[in-house]
């Protein structure tokens, strides 16, 4: 017996294999449109949890055994030692927009798949127009295909971005996924563009488009285009209302490139990460402001994260991140406030909540703090999201500094990670974090003694203060 994780109904494998030659014989199938699982009839809620999810789609035709066996033996490979194959540096194409290159490694791989995703209105559409402009610039075709749009829509936006770069840009608006097929065929581009993909179907299959079927068979398409023909291909991808990707699991899997554009609609700043690179680190990521005339690239992305922090603010302190190869400058604000009726909230932007809760209970156990009547509220300005935990020692130094009523200075930075016992130690890269705090004009750097002892040659009026624990870097400010 088997039982299933969500409803707890139990299963036999007789009633698996028997549900699965059902599907295999059936003409038409109910496929989840969460998680993919076919049923060879409706119900209302599937095996993943999900309610009134199933909806019914074609089964293709199987190939028979002689073309099963003709195609295998037209793909057979040959088994060769890892020491035998050769290796070398991917050809990349240069977007001519830095922060789009230092993401993904270095510019486009030749033949890689590359998903975007974010929310609607955050610069998708905006910022792949300007780096397929830029391409095109070079002289090579390039392939637009719109779903959403007609031609005249993405030809008003190119008018305001590209600057007149559209010589070999060409647009498409298209749905179907066998004319981008042939058009490809036909054109040879250098650089496919697909916006987006929930709106692109296979005429092979009669499910609506966006759903799973379609979304797969379109995606298996595309990577099969983009690998044959050694074209780089950007894939324009949903988001729900969560944040997550829209569509299968598999999608992501499918391609060499996931990226992210994130941001707030009431600010001007737009970052992209990258959550997964075949062909370069993750860690990186690239800021871009949002204007009349496109996405413009921001160099120093530390001075724009600190431009509206006051000085002598209660709550407010200066922290730094290391993401990929540049160190970025950030301020934390706190604030407490009495608990009116219940439980005390806990509320963090930029910072997770598992990790706010950690700190809050070592200021009460070690420092003697008690918030337990009091609301906390924990931002990390300019809507990034650090990874890492070196803004520990900051947030816990902005909640004290609300709680108690005390100022901290505006030239005045802090570092580190906050263990259990109370100690704080050592961060990565803190060389470099020191020398980016000196570049912007900061006096005074709180950080872990270790971090102290292997910085030297800093000239200037920079003072460094190396602790130990938490109740050090409180007797500090």
């Amino acid at each position: 017996m088997k039982k299933t994780e969500r409803t707890g109904v139990f299963y036999t494998p007789e009633s698996f294999r028997k549900e699965r030659t059902m599907v295999k014989k059936a003409a038409t199938v109910f496929v989840c449109q969460e998680c993919g699982n076919e049923s060879p009839k409706w119900v209302g809620q599937c095996i993943c949890g999900a309610w009134n999810t199933m909806l019914e789609e074609k089964v293709m035709p199987a190939p028979t055994e002689d073309k099963r066996r003709r195609s295998a033996q037209d793909r057979r490979s040959i088994a060769v030692k890892l020491s035998e194959v050769r290796s070398g540096a991917q050809s990349r194409i240069d977007t001519k927009i830095g922060e789009l290159n230092r993401v993904l490694g270095g510019g486009l791989v030749r033949g890689s798949l590359t998903l975007v995703s974010g929310e609607p209105g955050i610069g998708k559409s905006t910022l792949i127009i300007q780096a397929a402009s830029n391409i095109a610039e070079e002289g090579q075709p390039v392939l637009y295909v719109t779903g959403e749009e007609s031609t005249e829509q993405v030809k008003m936006r190119a008018d305001r971005v590209c600057k007149g770069k559209q010589g070999n840009l060409y647009l498409m608006a298209e749905t179907n996924m066998e004319n981008i097929i042939d058009a490809a065929s036909e054109l040879l581009p250098c650089f496919i563009v697909i916006d987006s993909i929930q709106t692109m179907y296979s005429a092979d299959l009669e499910s609506a488009p966006g759903s799973v079927s379609q979304v797969r068979a379109c995606a298996n398409e595309l990577m099969r285009i983009g690998k044959v023909k050694d074209i780089p291909v950007f894939i324009v991808a949903h988001v729900t209302k969560s944040g997550d990707l829209a569509g299968p699991k598999i999608i992501e899997h499918l391609v060499d490139c996931v990226l992210n554009f994130t941001g707030e609609r009431n600010q001007e700043i737009r970052i992209l990460r990258a959550y997964k690179n075949r062909f370069g680190t993750t860690s990186e990521v690239g800021a871009f402001e949002m204007a009349e005339e496109g996405l413009l690239e921001i160099e120093n992305l530390s001075g724009s994260f600190l431009e509206g922090m006051e000085d002598g603010a209660e709550g407010s302190i200066a922290t730094a991140v290391y993401e990929g190869t540049r160190p970025l400058l950030l301020e934390v604000q706190a604030l407490t406030s009495p608990t009116n009726i219940g439980f005390a909230r806990r509320s963090a932007i930029g910072v997770e909540i598992q990790r706010l809760n950690m700190i809050l209970a070592v200021l009460e156990r070690k420092a003697g703090i008690s918030l337990v009547d009091q609301d906390v509220y924990v931002n990390i300005v300019g809507g990034l999201k650090p990874e890492g935990t070196s803004t520990d020692l900051a947030v816990a130094l902005a909640i004290y500094s609300t709680a108690k009523r005390v100022c901290c200075t505006k030239k005045t930075l802090a570092i580190g990670e906050i263990g259990l016992t109370g100690d704080l130690r050592s961060v990565q890269n803190g060389e470099k974090i020191v020398k980016e705090a000196v570049r912007m004009g900061f006096e005074r750097i709180i950080l872990p003694q270790k971090n102290v002892n292997r910085i030297s040659g800093l000239g200037g009026e920079i003072r460094l203060i190396g602790i130990k624990s938490l109740a050090e870097a409180i007797k500090v400010i």
